[in-house]
C-alpha cells in the first residue's frame, strides 16, 4: 500500500489546482475541471470519458474492472457556488495551502471530495488491483442548480450503463460529532424534497404619485409573509432520525418530546435533527414592480419549501389554504418534487462503513442522518435502483464550523482530513460488498 503521506500529498496539490478552475455554477464551465482530472488519471494508466451534453459542462466517468461481486461509484461534482472576494480573507479561487488548510470555493462542497475520491481511484489503477466488484468514478457538473439535464441527472438517462451500480457513496454526511460524551460519524441515508413555489398576488398598477387610485399588490405581501411565518407541520419521525435518536439518546422518544430530549444531549443534536422533524417553508424572494414611480399591479413570493421523504406536495397546498389569508395563486416551479429519495440502512455498504469507523477511530459510531438539503443520490436511487450514502469523514474541523464555511466566505478543508477520506474510499473499493 502507498505511504498515506505520499497520498496525502498527491490529494493536495490536486485539490489546490482544482479550486483554481472557477466552476462557479451558473454558468459552470466544468470542463476545464473534467480534463484536468481525465489527464491526471491518464498517468496513473487510467482511461475515462468525457460525457457531455454541452461541450463546456463534461462530466467524467472512469471504470476499474472488478469481479463480480457488488459493484460501487464514488461520485462527485465539480461545481460551486458562487464566492464574493470582497468577503473572503483570501482568493477564492487561490488554492493557497496555510496551516495544514487548502482555502477556496469548492474546498468542502465538494472539490476536496473530489481530489480524494480521484486519488484513490488512481492509486489502486497504479497498483494494479482487481476489486471484487467493478468501481466506477464520476464526476460531475451542474449539481449546485441543477435546473437542465446535464450532470449526474442527464448522466442517469442517456448513460445509465455507465455508472449504474450496486452501491454508491456521495457527499451529505460524514462530520465527526461529539454527543453526549460519544463520538460519532454521520452518514446521510436519505434526503428531503424540493418543491419551490410561489405565490402571486394582483392588485392594479398605477403612478406612485397618486397611490389612492392604485391597489398597491407589494403591500398584499405583508400579511402573507407574516402568515409563511408562522405556519408549520404537524412533526413526524421519520426512519433516520428515529434511528439517531435511538443511537444517540437511547431510545426513540414521543415526536412532542423529541426535539428537546436531543437538545438535552447537546443543542447540536437539536440542530440536527430540527430541519427533519416536519416538511419547511422559507419564503426566500420577492418580486414586484422594477420602477421607483410604478405601483406593482402583481407580486410574486418565491418560497423554499422541503418535504420530508415520501410526503406528497398536496399536504403544502392544503397548509397554504387554511392558513395563508388574502387572495393569492400558487404555482409550482417545477413539475414534480426532486429529491426525497433513501437508501436502506441494514447494507453491506453500511456494515463496511461502520468497520472502517471502529478501525480509524475505536468507540466512535456510525450513525444516520437524512440531508435537509439535496444531492445527486437521488438520480442514482431514482433511476437506477442503488443504494446511496453521503460520507466523506471530516475529524479535523469542528462541524459546527463546516456548516458555517460550506457556501460561504472562507472556506476551507484540512488537509489531514483529505488523508482520511483516501483511506476510507480506498478500503470501500477494495473489499466485498456483499
Amino acid at each position: 500500500m502507498p505511504e498515506r503521506e505520499e497520498l496525502q500529498r498527491r490529494t493536495t496539490e490536486l485539490l489546490r489546482r482544482l479550486v483554481q478552475f472557477n466552476t462557479v455554477n451558473p454558468p459552470g464551465n466544468e470542463t476545464q475541471a473534467a480534463e484536468a482530472l481525465r489527464a491526471y488519471l491518464a498517468r496513473s494508466g487510467v482511461a475515462s470519458d468525457l460525457l457531455a451534453q454541452t461541450p463546456e459542462r463534461a462530466n467524467l466517468v472512469a471504470r476499474l474492472p472488478g469481479g463480480d461481486g457488488p459493484s460501487l461509484l464514488l461520485m462527485a461534482h465539480t461545481d460551486t457556488v458562487l464566492a464574493d472576494p470582497e468577503e473572503w480573507a483570501r482568493d477564492p479561487w487561490s488554492g493557497d495551502l496555510v496551516d495544514g488548510e487548502i482555502w477556496g470555493r469548492g474546498a468542502l462542497d465538494m472539490k476536496g471530495h473530489v481530489a480524494a475520491v480521484a486519488v484513490a481511484f488512481a492509486s489502486l489503477a497504479r497498483e494494479g488491483v482487481r476489486p471484487a466488484g467493478d468501481v466506477v468514478l464520476a464526476l460531475t457538473s451542474d449539481e449546485e442548480v441543477g435546473a437542465e439535464p446535464i450532470g449526474m441527472s442527464w448522466l442517469v438517462a442517456n448513460h445509465p450503463d455507465a455508472v449504474r451500480t450496486d452501491f454508491a457513496v456521495n457527499e451529505g454526511g460524514g462530520e465527526r460529532y461529539v454527543l453526549g460524551g460519544r463520538a460519532l460519524y454521520l452518514c446521510a441515508v436519505g434526503e428531503k424534497a424540493t418543491a419551490p413555489f410561489e405565490l402571486r398576488l394582483h392588485g392594479r398598477a398605477g403612478h406612485a404619485s397618486d397611490p389612492h387610485a392604485a391597489d398597491n399588490a407589494l403591500l398584499r405581501a405583508a400579511p402573507v409573509l407574516e402568515a409563511l411565518g408562522r405556519l408549520g407541520f404537524e412533526p413526524t419521525l421519520i426512519p433516520e432520525v428515529r434511528a439517531f435518536l435511538e443511537e444517540t439518546v437511547g431510545e426513540v422518544p414521543p415526536v412532542e418530546e423529541a426535539l428537546e430530549r436531543a437538545r438535552a444531549l447537546d443543542p447540536l443534536a437539536a440542530q440536527l435533527i430540527a430541519p427533519l422533524l416536519s416538511a419547511t417553508l422559507s419564503p426566500t424572494m420577492i418580486e414586484a414592480s422594477r420602477k421607483r414611480n410604478v405601483i406593482p399591479g402583481a407580486c410574486t413570493i418565491t418560497v423554499d419549501c422541503r418535504l420530508l421523504p415520501g410526503q406528497p406536495r398536496e399536504e403544502v397546498e392544503a397548509l397554504l389554504r387554511a392558513g395563508v389569508p388574502g387572495d393569492w395563486e400558487l404555482e409550482w416551479i417545477e413539475s414534480e418534487c426532486v429529491g426525497g429519495t433513501r437508501s436502506p440502512i441494514e447494507t453491506p455498504l453500511w456494515r463496511a462503513l461502520e468497520a472502517w469507523v471502529a478501525q480509524t477511530e475505536p468507540g466512535a459510531r456510525l450513525v444516520p442522518i437524512a440531508c435537509g438539503g439535496f444531492t445527486d443520490s437521488h438520480y442514482v436511487r431514482s433511476a437506477l435502483g442503488t443504494t446511496a450514502y453521503g460520507f466523506f469523514p471530516i475529524r479535523a474541523m469542528a462541524p459546527d464550523l463546516v456548516a458555517r464555511l460550506v457556501h460561504g466566505a472562507d472556506e476551507r478543508i484540512a488537509v489531514d482530513d483529505l488523508e482520511l477520506a483516501v483511506d476510507l474510499y480506498r478500503r470501500l473499493a477494495t473489499i466485498s460488498l456483499e
